[in-house]
């Protein structure tokens, strides 16, 4: 597996070793110990999510305050633009955001450290997403960013409006957010 830190160096994208024949490919998506020697990142995980959304659906931008998830993040079918933005109050990247093109076809990965909030934006006409996590979902500590707070100013590769949740409109701005320390 390569490993490349992004420019907030805590969000790292993950490149497996794929091996394509006449027959299609093979890769290992996830292996404990190569993902700790790699990443220098131990963790377990807890919940595996799997998601399908259409076409300029755009999920997020979502975090928990208190028992945070790290997330491993890919996509199995079709394209998505992945999304980590600083919410560490404290942090020298506070408010900045690293984005990274997913599909099933470059098969990246992404890892993305407690701290951070989370989205995507579907791009092809339908994508499936799936995510490992290291704590469960827990509605009460979850929070909301807008996906197109102009602080934050996050540029989605997007024509139009975006396909959103009631929660998702319903975000707030960072500078009124919730945040970690």
């Amino acid at each position: 597996m390569h490993v490349t830190p992004l420019a907030i160096t805590d969000v790292l994208l993950l490149e497996p070793i794929v091996f394509n024949d006449e027959r299609g490919f093979y890769f290992e998506s996830f292996n404990g110990k190569d993902f700790e020697e790699a990443t220098g990142v131990s963790t377990t995980f807890v919940q595996d999510n799997h998601s399908k959304s259409a076409k300029n659906v755009l999920r997020g931008l979502h975090y928990q305050i208190q028992r945070p998830q790290e997330k491993l993040v890919r996509v199995i079918a079709g394209e998505v633009f992945d999304v980590a933005v600083d919410v560490r109050k404290n942090s020298p990247t506070f408010g900045q955001w690293v984005g990274e093109v997913l599909s099933a076809d470059n098969k990246k990965q992404l890892w993305i450290p407690e701290g951070f909030a989370h989205g995507f934006l579907v791009l092809s006409d339908s994508a499936e997403f799936l995510y490992k996590t290291t704590d469960y979902w827990r509605p009460a500590f979850e929070r909301t960013i807008l996906w197109n707070d102009p602080d934050i100013a996050i540029q989605w590769p997007i024509c139009g409006q975006p396909i959103l949740s009631a929660k998702d409109r319903a975000g707030v701005r960072l500078k009124d957010a919730e945040l970690y320390k």
